[in-house]
């Protein structure tokens, strides 16, 4: 039966981290219009900041992430000039009582920055945005980059939460990859943080990779679970070389197959369950303790281009190139070309190139996928309270749906629709059910579980 079940929904679909996704964003959202939604967030919102830092000193080829590879760091202390001139300007647009909640540093690597570089960039963002005291700062980090001096600066700029990918131990897999990076790396870096004040550690597995077996994946989580880390991100290696060209160098013929991957997915799950994690959404998992379970279990979990969040900020702002970012209005996203980027950012200050305004079905849509993906639910009287009367065409083809589906992945209960303990895996494919962009064919997608 499960067989069966993979087979027919696992096909290619979306992450559903957005709203309309990606594919769907235009140009006609610019550096003007992008101004005026910055200019429209009041005094009382709250705001998340990415940063996105698009190097790295090595490449990984399972990577589908903005990089580029670079063993000098002139380009980075050039785009660094670039970046900080971008966040001035979008600080001066935004309202100086908007409050700052979280920072993310993404990339790339982020901690390639020199130690007085991060200090710097972190100055030049308190200059432009007012932060909450209690500001979340998370940073992703490659021990392969670190020294002591790198963690005093973490430090010193207030991290809170540390995000190591560590996707798998096993040499053979990680030379496949390459992405060398030893247990005994990795947990040096958790006791460097955790000897700093950083309260909270997150890690990254990944399943499907080359060569991955239920035992390599099964070494990794007990290694990582040795770590007791707070968060633990388990994700499927998503295998889309038309997009990312360096995932050429990963031989198909070693890639697990569909059933391989949902039974190191299953196995990696059980052994997390059982460890005493609580199941977050479809991909992660958290110490009851973590302020994300707390999320999931009140109710509060969203998701974003950063995943699943329990940031509850209105607006999230991208900032650097390629980065996305979240408004009211719409969606975001900067120049992807790290030289345009710059000699955007350097001319006027804002660089974004396309996005995406929403319109009342997408926020409505969007709600609804948000809700199956974060709760495996979505109350009807809930969707009528914020849309009114607009809501009923989505009761409508939920039902229909629910009616029309002979294997129980989902059903309507309590006027709601519910996704099952059986559908949960394919939550993403029950999403795009509701996705009324996905037949216009724009965009490829990774496999869905």
């Amino acid at each position: 039966m499960q067989n069966s079940l993979l087979a027919k929904y696992s096909g290619a679909v979306p992450r559903y981290t957005s709203y309309p996704t990606a594919p769907h964003f235009h140009e006609g959202v610019d550096c003007g219009k992008y101004a005026q939604w910055l200019q429209a967030i009041t005094a009382k919102e709250r705001i998340s900041l990415y940063l996105h830092i698009p190097y790295c000193d090595r490449l990984c080829w399972f990577c589908a992430c903005h990089t580029k590879h670079t063993l000098k760091y002139e380009p980075i202390a050039i785009y660094l000039e670039s970046l900080k001139k971008e966040i001035a300007a979008v600080g001066a647009l935004v309202s100086r009582d908007a409050t700052v909640t979280a920072v993310h540093f993404g990339g790339g690597s982020p901690t390639m920055l020199r130690h007085d570089d991060m200090i710097d960039l972190m100055a030049t963002l308190r200059a432009a945005f007012r932060f909450a005291d209690d500001v979340e700062i998370s940073v992703e980090m490659d021990p392969n980059d670190l020294d002591e001096a790198r963690y005093d600066a973490l430090a010193a700029i207030g991290m809170t939460r540390a995000s190591l990918g560590v996707q798998d131990f096993h040499p053979e897999v990680q030379k496949a990859i390459n992405r060398i990076q030893t247990f005994e790396q990795t947990k040096s870096v958790v006791e460097a943080v955790r000897a700093r004040g950083v309260r909270s550690v997150n890690c990254d597995i990944l399943y499907g990779l080359p060569h991955q077996t239920e035992a390599t994946v099964a070494e990794t989580v007990k290694d990582i679970l040795s770590l007791a880390p707070d968060r633990i991100a388990l994700f499927g290696y998503a295998h889309v070389p038309w997009m990312k060209k360096h995932q050429t160098m990963i031989r198909e013929d070693v890639l697990p197959g569909l059933e391989e991957r949902f039974s190191q997915m299953s196995l990696a799950a059980a052994m997390l369950v059982e460890a005493g994690y609580e199941p977050v959404g479809i991909d992660h998992f958290a110490l009851p303790t973590d302020s994300m379970a707390i999320a999931a279990r009140e109710g509060r979990l969203r998701r974003n281009f950063q995943g699943y969040t329990d940031d509850a900020a209105e607006a999230l702002i991208g900032l650097g190139a390629s980065s996305i970012g979240q408004l009211p209005q719409g969606y975001v996203q900067n120049m992807p070309a790290t030289g345009e980027y710059q000699r955007m950012a350097d001319a006027g200050g804002l660089a974004a190139v396309r996005g995406v305004e929403v319109s009342q079905d997408d926020k409505l849509r969007r709600r609804v996928i948000e809700e199956i993906m974060c709760r495996f639910a979505v109350s009807f009287p809930d969707l009528r309270s914020e849309f009114g009367n607009a809501v009923d065409a989505i009761v409508e083809e939920a039902r229909a749906f629910a009616q029309s589906n002979q294997d129980r992945i989902c059903l309507i209960e309590d006027d709601r629709f519910v996704i099952t303990e059986g559908g949960r895996p394919f939550a993403r494919t029950i999403a795009a059910v509701f996705d009324s962009y996905l037949s216009t064919g724009k965009g490829r997608h990774s496999i869905a579980v």
